[in-house]
């Protein structure tokens, strides 16, 4: 073996170990819950209130803010969008090619960031809606610090006491690096679903959408990177992964209601509705139709025995409404 050959396999060696060390440190920090929604039940947890970065998760909050913003200013989600000048230095998933100029709806970009998890999309969705917020307001400030101004408001107002969101797409830099927690996530689920809207974007396998390049529309079909969407009664959310998230999955998954007819001769309905975040799970996907088999059935078995509850303020997690 020559020194070539050695310094190469020397590499490569530590290029292994380097690989290892990361997906066992991952492994070690995964994080997880699962709650049923209607009840807040907490079902199944572990590390949940350990803060770590969530990568795409974040996306879930831009969305919301965006359509917590549409509702309140009866703003169409048909209006178009400019990709902004400083889009272009995000890097990361940009599935549709956008580049500063091109102009896109506010529901294509919905689509192509909840489904492709498109950072060049969220970062206009952020511009647009977040310039809206400071003229309606007077502010005078950049309109994407206005809007993640506004993702950690919404955040502080369904409890997510251990979050802070430090841009609209979720990519962690040296200058910007948001922090949650599983259990905080999960308060975020639960919220987004609520939304009629937020349940027809995610639940969707795929979608052909399509941005305007001067006076040329561009067509794109996008496919969901939550690929369990479908399956085991998962209706969405959305996935993420970064270096330092590792892979991240918030996931609903839904079972028809149960019905009851009750003494008086009325019926009852009961919704059921999973929600389950893994953070830093290293086969996310699995682990999450564990927590889905697994969760469904310690619902019904609690619900079996009476829904007996020995601590309410550690066994359930309440989202207020509003």
């Amino acid at each position: 073996m020559n020194l070539k050959q050695f310094s190469l396999l020397n590499f490569l060696c530590r290029l292994l170990a380097v690989t290892i060390f990361i997906s066992t440190s991952v492994a070690a920090q995964e994080s997880y819950i699962a709650v049923e929604a209607h009840s807040g039940k907490v079902i199944l947890e572990l590390s949940a209130d350990t803060k770590r970065p969530v990568a795409s998760l974040t996306k879930i909050a831009t969305a919301m803010v965006v359509l917590d913003w549409s509702d309140l200013s009866d703003s169409s989600m048909a209006e178009l969008a400019f990709v902004p000048p400083e889009a272009s230095y995000l890097g990361g998933s940009n599935p549709m090619g956008m580049v500063p100029g091109d102009r896109i709806s506010l529901r294509d970009a919905m689509y192509s960031m909840l489904l492709g998890s498109d950072n060049i999309a969220a970062y206009t969705l952020a511009n647009h809606v977040g310039r809206s917020i400071c003229v309606r307001n007077g502010l005078s400030r950049n309109p994407v610090d206005a809007f993640v101004g506004e993702m950690n408001n919404l955040a502080q107002a369904v409890g997510m006491t251990r979050t802070r969101f430090a841009n609209p797409h979720g990519m962690d830099t040296a200058r910007q690096r948001g922090s949650s927690t599983a259990r905080d996530m999960a308060r975020l689920g639960i919220y987004a679903m609520r939304h009629t809207g937020m349940q027809y974007y995610v639940k969707q396998k795929s979608r052909s959408i399509g941005s305007y390049r001067g006076n040329q529309r561009r067509g794109f079909k996008i496919a969901n990177t939550h690929t369990l969407v479908g399956s085991l009664g998962i209706n969405g959310i959305k996935s993420g992964s970064t270096v330092l998230a590792g892979p991240c999955l918030a996931t609903s998954a839904v079972k028809p209601n149960i019905v009851e007819k009750m003494p008086n001769g009325s019926t009852r309905l009961t919704p059921r509705n999973l929600i389950v975040i893994t953070l830093g799970s290293p086969n996310r996907e699995a682990r999450t139709q564990e927590l889905i088999k697994q969760g469904w059935e310690r619902y019904e078995a609690w619900s079996r025995q009476g829904r007996p509850v020995a601590d309410s303020a550690r066994e359930f997690l309440i989202v207020p409404k509003f």
